[in-house]
């Protein structure tokens, strides 16, 4: 897949308390692959609203997955923004968008959504593979699902052997498990508040 560049431009959590301020939600639209352009863009634009004091800020998300390496780094710094991070499923989150969709501490599904999990693997085409090279890639692979895994079962209500499960039957859920399995914490549309900022990240394709 071409690289996209920016256009410039063992329980879930109980949902904390909204915006208190009277400051309106800021509201990011994120639709692509999740690579080193895409997760520098998205990283960027919310380190923007740090700076300028936003408390709230919701991200609506469509993901076929991507890099599991800046999936992890997307996941641990948006954890790390002092606002309130509110992660909508504008559609479906497949992959290690999980992982980002999890950074959310509200987390919401549109009625239609869906979320798609599999394992983690590599693509080896005209490379040769020998003992040494398949025993680094296996424990890197093994790795990598761990973590993942990790971040779904502390999430969520998801036990470590369901999170295994998923991953070796790479199984789409829909709403309804999402919010039955602590994945989301209601099932609503998305409705921006009227006057609120609304920052779209658009990649060239």
């Amino acid at each position: 897949m071409a690289d996209q560049q920016p256009v410039p431009v063992n329980t879930a959590p109980e949902p904390v308390q909204g915006n208190l301020s009277g400051i309106k939600p800021a509201y990011v639209t994120f639709s692509a692959e999740i690579n080193a352009n895409t997760t520098e863009s998205l990283i960027a634009i919310m380190s923007v609203l740090a700076n300028q004091g936003q408390q709230e800020v919701h991200l609506l998300l469509t993901t076929p997955g991507g890099s599991v390496m800046h999936g992890l780094n997307l996941y641990n710094v948006l954890r790390g923004f002092p606002f309130v991070l509110v992660t909508h499923n504008a559609g479906s989150v497949n992959s290690i968008g999980n992982a980002v969709f999890l950074a959310g501490e509200k987390r919401y599904a549109c009625p239609h959504s869906t979320f798609m999990f599999h394992g983690v693997g590599f693509d080896g085409a005209n490379q040769r593979f020998e003992e040494k090279i398949l025993k680094e890639r296996l424990g890197s692979l093994l790795a990598d699902q761990k973590r993942i895994g990790d971040i779904i079962s502390e999430r969520t209500k998801i036990a470590e052997d369901q999170v295994a499960g998923l991953f070796a039957e790479a199984q789409t859920k829909d709403a309804a498990y999402a919010i039955s399995s602590g994945i989301v914490h209601e099932i609503r549309d998305i409705k921006i508040a009227a006057g609120s900022p609304v920052h779209s990240l658009v990649f060239q394709r």
